[in-house]
């Protein structure tokens, strides 16, 4: 069987309907739920221009949203450049091992290196196995550790 056709875009006002079912599925993933007006912030945050606005991409196969990610730029102390943050990656649990995913983190790093901001990190949970066999191959595990603030 030939595999469909792999895009990937930036978001686009018409993604809210796939967009807003990739995102709930990922948040689901880790047992979240998010209030109505933080979906609609994110959302419209996605769509910004601002030069700290979170940016999205979403993974079409053969037309049929299947996978999203979304990435900010920031300021370092360590740099004089922006480094990347890669906050969100999602593909469909039918989808996943069939590179949309590694096609998604490639995406993020060609447009860091476009926006001059090439030093791409993200993080996820320890126990995520399925993404960290991609993470694996695509990133360099840190050593370091995260704290939160206590709520």
């Amino acid at each position: 069987m030939t595999p469909l056709p792999l895009e990937i875009r930036p978001l686009m006002p018409a993604d809210a309907p796939d967009w807003s079912r990739l995102w709930t599925a990922y948040l689901a993933f880790y047992s979240t739920v998010l209030p109505a007006e933080v979906h609609a912030a994110t959302w419209a945050r996605l769509l910004g221009d601002g030069p700290y606005d979170p940016r999205g991409m979403i993974a079409l196969q053969g037309g049929r949203a299947v996978g999203l990610v979304q990435f900010l730029l920031h300021r370092s102390g360590w740099k004089l450049e922006h480094v990347t943050y890669l906050q969100d990656l999602y593909v469909e649990p039918g989808t996943r091992g069939t590179g949309v995913g590694r096609a998604l983190v490639e995406a993020v790093y060609a447009e860091a290196d476009r926006l001059g901001a090439p030093s791409v990190y993200w993080l996820t949970n320890e126990g995520n196995t399925t993404a960290r066999q991609l993470y694996d191959r695509v990133g360099v595990l840190s050593p370091f550790l995260r704290y939160n603030r206590p709520a």
